[in-house]
């Protein structure tokens, strides 16, 4: 058995759940398509708080995201894998186009998040990551991803969050950008309150 066929194993294992215990499908359905406005909300509270160190881990959460979310792109355009519903019978909970499979979008965007979130504040960080694996795991469950696209997603989330974080920390130019972006956006805003 060859890993593709391993990686399809694990899929209907995990997708045929929706057939034995159909009372989750709602909420399975619901994590897959809406739980990441979770993150959008989060994101939104930790930067208007107004502290220092949240508005550096947005910063850093929303860079990490982007990068991640980009490189998703680029690695979907060089190899495109169809999604599990193309080629196999599959339980569907959710409407989906046939875009690329490999990596997970929702994986990446959520761990690079909570990666972030979790290198500036570890307890946060715990809830972040299992909110992260709820979306990760929903969106094999009805019938979208093959686990290894969820794989493949949650470490290039993961990865791009501790890069940004490094170059946060450590590279001196980027640094500097990353504070003067930040202030040049607070004085903007403390204009905007003072109006």
């Amino acid at each position: 058995m060859n890993f593709s066929q391993l990686d399809y194993q694990w899929f209907q294992t995990i997708n045929h759940l929706a057939a034995l215990y159909p009372f989750f499908n709602p909420l399975m359905a619901f994590f897959a398509n809406n739980l990441d406005y979770i993150f959008y909300a989060g994101v939104i509270v930790y930067w208007f708080t107004r502290t220092q160190e949240n508005r550096r881990m947005v910063y850093h959460a929303l860079l990490s995201a982007a990068l991640a979310l980009g490189t998703n792109g680029l690695i979907g355009a060089i190899y495109h894998r169809d999604r599990p519903f193309v080629h196999h019978h599959v339980i569907q909970l959710i409407s989906h186009e046939p875009s690329a499979s490999f990596p997970s979008n929702h994986a990446a965007a959520s761990f690079a998040i909570a990666m972030s979130i979790w290198l500036w504040r570890r307890k946060d960080g715990w809830f972040w990551f299992a909110l992260a694996a709820a979306i990760s795991f929903s969106r094999i469950w009805s019938g979208v991803h093959y686990p290894t696209d969820i794989v493949g997603g949650v470490i290039l989330g993961s990865l791009c969050a501790i890069v940004i974080g490094k170059m946060m920390h450590s590279w001196g130019a980027f640094k500097k950008l990353s504070e003067f972006l930040i202030h040049f956006y607070e004085n903007l805003e403390h204009k905007v309150w003072k109006t």
